[in-house]
């Protein structure tokens, strides 16, 4: 196992540095660069500006103007600040250099450190994600082991209904229909709509801000959790109806041990793997990715918003500080997800398996 893992460790490097490399090219010939997104913001109409970057000059007047029409010299300094007056596979070198030694830099339209923006929004992302995940977990594998017993059977099938329900409408609608209901939308304002805590939040005692903790959090998670069951419980019934039928199952019950003992000591095991398996991929996706309109929804500053503003702006520190941690970060979950396959099952060996 020491050599899977060794392995596995060593082969981070070179999938991390292909997908930056992938997504450095793609964004650098993607039209409205952060030079022209500066530009373009300059030369709005009815703007005038005066030396806003660099000590250089410039006027708009009430029609607008062409970038053709600015100073050479403000946009060569804009170039110079962003560094693209060097080539692109120096500034390539040059970021990943820095990204080693943990350098991400300053946001080009925030001017705050990369870190310091990640930090501030990590926590709005773990609450939502590592709640949500939970209740996901929490209900799926209990309801698919149910499902999977019952095959067939009338709760089966009205269960079933609801799954596909929730698989059929994405979790940004259910956030809607629940701002709707329950936030002041149109009916009942019983939760908040804005923020992860009150304004207040520091003049509560503890258990104060444990409850305006999560009551901030139950409409985001709720949609988030509605949105994300339906999938982990299909395939949790699955894979314990497969399990079910195999050869040990049967000889099992032959020789008249307990069903709940053949159900939770000899199937869940087994079943489980596949589930495992699943759990980094889905908590990477939950946790930076797939609340991001659920974020906007609720007005809620986390890193899925971060990342998406990042896109719109052109704004590569961020864009790419992220993408690097992240990508890292799911590189690891994969080996940890491995690392617990041995766990749930130490007949499982990843040292005889060719790599």
């Amino acid at each position: 196992m020491g050599t899977y893992l060794l392995k596995r460790l060593l082969l981070i490097i070179p999938t991390l540095f292909g997908i930056m490399v992938i997504n450095f090219v793609i964004v650098q010939f993607a039209p409205g660069g952060p030079v022209e997104q500066v530009l373009a913001e300059l030369t709005a109409p009815g703007m005038t500006t005066t030396g806003p970057v660099g000590g250089a000059d410039v006027a708009a007047d009430d029609t607008g103007l062409a970038s053709a029409g600015l100073d050479p010299a403000l946009i060569a300094d804009l170039e110079r600040r962003f560094g693209f007056d060097r080539p692109m596979h120096e500034r390539f070198v040059m970021m990943m250099w820095n990204y080693v030694r943990l350098d991400f830099g300053d946001s080009y339209f925030q001017d705050r450190p990369v870190t310091e923006l990640v930090i501030e929004r990590l926590p709005v992302s773990i609450s939502l994600g590592l709640w949500s995940l939970l209740l996901i977990y929490l209900i799926s594998i209990p309801l698919g082991v149910a499902k999977a017993v019952r095959d067939g059977s009338r709760f089966d099938i009205w269960t079933s209904v609801l799954i596909f329900v929730g698989y059929a409408i994405p979790g940004f609608l259910f956030a809607i229909v629940l701002v709707v209901l329950f936030a002041g939308g149109t009916y009942w304002e019983i939760f908040p709509l804005q923020g992860l805590t009150s304004p207040n939040f520091h003049e509560m005692s503890f258990p104060e801000q444990v409850r305006d903790y999560f009551w901030h959090l139950a409409l985001p998670v709720t949609a988030i959790t509605i949105g994300g069951f339906a999938t982990l419980t299909m395939l949790t019934k699955n894979s314990f109806i497969e399990e079910l039928g195999k050869q040990f199952v049967l000889t099992a019950r032959s020789k008249g041990i307990n069903e709940r003992r053949v159900l939770y000591g000899h199937v869940f095991r087994n079943a489980m793997l596949i589930v495992i398996a699943g759990f980094p991929a889905a908590f990477v996706g939950i946790l930076f990715t797939g609340a991001l309109l659920i974020e906007v929804i609720f007005s809620l500053d986390g890193l899925g918003l971060l990342g998406y503003e990042a896109v719109l702006k052109r704004d590569f520190p961020i864009l790419f500080g992220t993408l690097f941690v992240f990508t890292l970060l799911g590189l690891l979950l994969n080996v940890i997800g491995d690392l617990t396959y041995v766990l749930v099952d130490p007949r499982i060996d990843f040292e005889s398996r060719q790599m």
